[in-house]
C-alpha cells in the first residue's frame, strides 16, 4: 500500500479492521500515517546492547489543527510497557502535555527492537532516536 492515496489507504484499513480485528497485529497502526516507514527506517539504525526492563516507546501525536503535516511523534522511555504507558499519559499519569492533549495511538511497531533494555541505554537511545527523527524531518515531542 506504499505510495497509495491516504484515503484509499485509510479505507482499506477500516476494512481489515472490521474483518479482522482480533487477528491484527499489535504492532500494526490505526491509521495512515505517510512518514511511517521513514520512522522504521530511522529507529532500525539504533541497536541495544543489553537486556533490562526498561522500554523505548513512540506516540502518533495529532496537529492537524495547527500544522501542515498533521501528526508528530513522541518520543519516550519507561519501565512499562508501552501501551501501558500511553494509558497513563492519557489518565493524566506523569503525562506529557502533547501525549494527553494530542496523543492517538502508540507506535509499536517501530521500535519492537528496543524493548527489554537496560535503564541507562534506554535514555541514551531515546534522545538519539528523537533527535534523528527530528533530523528525518518529523515533528518530535519528547525524548529528553
Amino acid at each position: 500500500m506504499r505510495n497509495e492515496l491516504a484515503m484509499n489507504v485509510e479505507a482499506r484499513l477500516e476494512q481489515l479492521w472490521s474483518a479482522a480485528s482480533e487477528s491484527v497485529p499489535e504492532w500494526l497502526p490505526m491509521r495512515y500515517v505517510g512518514w511511517l516507514p521513514l520512522a522504521y527506517e530511522v529507529a532500525a539504525r539504533f541497536r541495544p546492547q543489553g537486556r533490562g526492563r526498561s522500554n523505548l516507546y513512540l506516540v502518533l501525536l495529532d496537529y492537524s489543527d495547527s500544522r501542515p503535516e498533521p501528526h508528530g511523534v513522541y518520543v519516550g522511555a519507561t519501565r512499562y510497557r508501552p501501551a501501558q504507558r500511553f494509558d497513563q499519559h492519557k489518565a493524566g499519569i506523569r503525562a506529557a502535555g502533547s501525549v494527553l492533549k494530542r496523543g492517538l495511538e502508540v507506535l509499536t511497531g517501530p521500535v519492537l527492537h528496543l524493548q527489554r533494555i537496560p535503564r541507562a541505554e534506554a535514555a541514551e537511545i531515546e534522545q538519539g532516536l528523537a533527535e534523528a527523527l527530528r533530523a528525518a524531518g518529523l515533528f518530535v515531542q519528547g525524548g529528553h
